[in-house]
């Protein structure tokens, strides 16, 4: 008998669970909301249903699946060491935590990167709310030379590639490019959000617009002119999804998540439609469409 592997994964805000084979072919998928068992290769139907009976409630009805569509199609070949759906907010960040030292001597390293994992978890949580309406959200995803995107959203107001920065109860201090939290040193996070922006785009051949999400704040201060906070100098007249745009000298605009924001992109779209989403969302969970960028 094949040893099957079960891997949860969502599908338009459904919680799903794929049944691979040890090569990596899916053999069948749960739906758990309507207990449908979709089976791609029926001839594993009883090692599909033994290694789902640990999350079967009741009798599953049992059937081919239907006609899926190309996106759908991607992801039944996609093996599951190449599929970036599963991982955590902060996937990257629990390795480079393990192989940090604890040390009294030099606590920085490891502080910043706590602090990075504190951000990620926080935001990623909020992000993750958004699956119901409409968006696919993936963590962690990873770049050549060892960088990674923190989060990246396909929805129906396009893809933004967001951008962690914790406060840790301080004033943040924004004159784009610089972004200081407290007494900190300035550091150029939105010529790096945009930078990762630009990376994201490259792999997925479609535009992606820049967000740095500020967890944990006292406040936010900004320099920047054309925008500011909600209802601050600048954001005057902006629409809403507007109101928080970055812009300086021609450069892209960093769109800005404070605590409690990220409800108001469930209300954005115009831009996506369901089918492209999952297209792209497709394209996106592939750890090998990041390879070339």
């Amino acid at each position: 008998m094949a040893e099957l592997k079960v891997t949860p994964g969502r599908y338009q805000g459904r919680t799903r669970l794929y049944v691979t084979l040890p090569g990596g072919p899916a053999a069948a998928w749960y739906d758990r909301e309507s207990g449908q068992v979709s089976l791609v290769l029926d001839e594993y139907r009883a090692e599909v249903l033994d290694a789902l009976a640990p999350y079967l409630s009741g009798d599953p009805e049992v059937g081919p699946p239907p006609v899926p569509t190309p996106a759908e199609l991607a992801l039944l070949t996609l093996h599951p060491d190449d599929d970036l759906a599963p991982n955590r907010p902060g996937e990257a960040l629990h390795a480079a935590l393990a192989g940090i030292a604890v040390s009294r001597f030099r606590p920085a390293p490891r502080r910043a990167a706590l602090d990075a994992l504190t951000a990620q978890e926080a935001l990623g949580a909020e992000l993750d709310t958004l699956e119901g309406a409409g968006w696919r959200v993936l963590h962690s995803v990873p770049l050549p030379g060892g960088g990674h995107i923190g989060h990246l959203l396909i929805g129906p107001a396009g893809v933004l590639s967001v951008r962690t920065l914790y406060a840790r109860k301080r004033t943040v201090r924004i004159a784009d490019p610089l972004v200081a939290a407290g007494r900190g040193q300035p550091e150029p996070q939105l010529r790096w959000a945009r930078h990762e922006a630009e990376r994201a785009a490259l792999a997925l051949t479609t535009a992606v617009r820049p967000v740095l999400g500020i967890v944990g704040a006292a406040r936010v201060e900004t320099a920047a002119r054309g925008a500011g906070e909600r209802g601050g100098p600048g954001a005057s007249g902006a629409r809403p999804d507007e109101a928080w745009l970055l812009r300086d000298g021609g450069q892209v605009g960093v769109r800005l998540l404070r605590d409690g924001e990220v409800g108001a992109l469930a209300g954005l779209g115009g831009v996506l439609k369901p089918a492209d989403i999952e297209s792209l969302y497709a394209t996106a969970r592939d750890r090998r469409t990041w390879l070339r960028v």
